[in-house]
């Protein structure tokens, strides 16, 4: 096949002293910023953008190969050990790996998140290499009827699969629209609920948002309860940074239907890796149900940690693929890379392989080196990331604190961002009060912009009839998929419910 004497090229042109420096230093800054609650792996390659101008094409975009998966082991990073990812897709990671390493596993957690970085990536870079003609028209039949099919999608099945009360998970998804809808509306040009504050007019950031909610949320609840119940809030970074066989064979089936979830969503631009990574939770999370798996929600479950991580690098693998053959970015970080090519003089497509192949085959050939050095680097080092787990919890989460404000203010300089930062947090300290989930906050933030985009835009389509919602074999099936889905969601919500009623009259049975 073409594709692989052109690949076999493109070792040929990575696999050299200087550039594998560049791949090494790439993936050790990509993964050091990422940790940085509020940064992020889009922080990373926007930060170190600079750095390479000094450079030959190849080499630069052969360094960013390391950055762009370096920053996704580092957004995990953070997640995992101080409950603060460091963008929105390390999210669904950060559920269960918490409380892993809450639990004294944190090492392994890490382990497990860069073994599932390199399965799920490794599986998705192949699949773009050598299938990517087929991937690319999955992409095509998408309109905007189906892009908020797919949307409504995510936001009722988040809401009913990862809360554990229905009323609770839709009152969560209320909020998270709620904070979408603040800014300038697209079409009419007109502010919604800004206040008439100019600072407002773009909306609240979601890196605002995420931080507000999980890394202040955290401190205030840990605050709140450090007196109270200090044995369940301490952290020790007790485990090896190893896999045993048995942890293996729970993870592998967890990460290859993690990378099934995220392969094909890089090559649509549903926002990134958010709608893979909280669907591949989800399905752990019904399955640890089904399995009556004790560990899931409470000490920490592997597989919930695996599938998750694995779906965010295989849709960082194939949203490559579509930067590259459309110019079509599917991520923020795709978009800081396509940035990145135009200052070059680049611009991705099909005649980019054309009049660059020799850069572009390298490039490719890179991601597979960034993958393999990745898992060397960090595996070693996974003990060493958990140890920040050693520091005294009052230096810790006041680092955090720290850290999270000066993340969001390096990204905006705004005092107002600040303020609804702390207002945030507050919010989402209630919410861990009251037993409110996150996730569906979250997962609307994230999708609600495309959602009322799209909607729009079908309407428009079709004068406003609103059969255009469901009139393509994508759509329906969608909403027959969620429409099942709820009624199954529902039955086992009564179920648990009746048990649940049961249980005490057994209890006041005399013995």
């Amino acid at each position: 096949m073409d594709q692989i004497s052109l690949l076999l090229e493109g070792f040929s042109n990575a696999l050299t002293p200087m550039n594998l420096l560049w791949v090494v230093l790439g993936a050790i800054l990509g993964t050091a910023v990422g940790v940085l609650p509020g940064m992020g792996s889009a922080m990373a390659v926007a930060l170190l953008l600079p750095i390479t101008f000094s450079l030959e094409p190849t080499a630069a975009f052969i360094m960013f190969a390391g950055v762009y998966f370096g920053g996704l082991f580092g957004d995990s990073t953070a997640g995992i050990l101080l409950n603060t990812p460091g963008h929105s897709s390390a999210i669904a990671s950060t559920f269960e790996g918490h409380r892993m390493a809450k639990n004294g596993h944190a090492a392994k957690a890490l382990a497990t998140c860069a073994l599932g970085a390199f399965i799920g990536g490794l599986i998705a870079t192949t699949l773009m290499v050598f299938f990517a003609p087929a991937l690319v028209k999955l992409a095509t039949v998408f309109g905007p009827a189906e892009y908020f099919a797919l949307a409504v999608f995510a936001f009722l099945a988040i809401s009913a699969v990862v809360s554990e009360s229905v009323i609770r998970g839709l009152a969560a998804l209320g909020i998270g629209l709620a904070l979408a809808l603040v800014g300038i509306d697209g079409p009419s040009g007109t502010a919604r609920f800004t206040l008439g504050m100019p600072e407002l007019f773009d909306g609240i950031s979601v890196v605002v948002i995420t931080v507000g909610l999980l890394a202040l949320g955290e401190v205030f609840h840990i605050a709140s309860r450090i007196h109270r119940d200090p044995v369940a809030t301490r952290i020790t970074p007790a485990g090896k940074a190893r896999i045993t066989w048995v942890d293996f064979r729970k993870a592998l089936p967890a990460w290859l239907r993690g990378t099934a979830f995220g392969a094909p969503f890089g090559l649509i631009p549903a926002g990134g890796a958010e709608v893979p990574t909280f669907l591949a939770y989800g399905t752990e999370k019904q399955l640890a149900k089904r399995r009556r798996d004790p560990e899931f929600g409470t000490t920490g479950s592997i597989r919930g940690l695996a599938a998750p991580e694995a779906a965010a690098n295989a849709t960082a693998g194939t949203a490559m693929g579509a930067l590259l053959a459309l110019g079509l970015p599917t991520s923020a970080t795709a978009a800081i890379m396509l940035a990145a090519f135009q200052q070059y003089g680049m611009q991705p497509g099909p005649l980019l392989f054309e009049r660059s192949g020799d850069m572009v085959w390298a490039l490719l050939a890179s991601l597979f080196i960034g993958l393999v050095i990745l898992v060397a680097i960090n595996l070693p080092f996974a003990s060493v990331w958990a140890k920040l787990l050693s520091i005294p919890r009052h230096y810790l989460y006041a680092g955090i604190t720290v850290f999270s404000m000066l993340g969001v203010y390096a990204i905006s300089s705004s005092l107002v961002d600040l303020w609804l930062l702390l207002a945030i947090g507050l919010v989402g300290f209630m919410m861990r009060r009251y037993n409110v989930p996150l996730a569906p906050v979250l997962i609307a933030v994230i999708l609600g912009p495309m959602a009322e985009t799209e909607l729009r835009r079908a309407l428009a389509v079709s004068q406003g009839d609103l059969r255009i919602l469901v009139d393509s074999p994508i759509t329906i099936t969608l909403y027959a998929v969620l429409a099942a889905g709820l009624i199954i969601s529902a039955i086992q919500h009564l179920r648990h419910r009746h048990d649940h009623d049961k249980a005490p009259a057994k209890e006041d049975v005399p013995a």
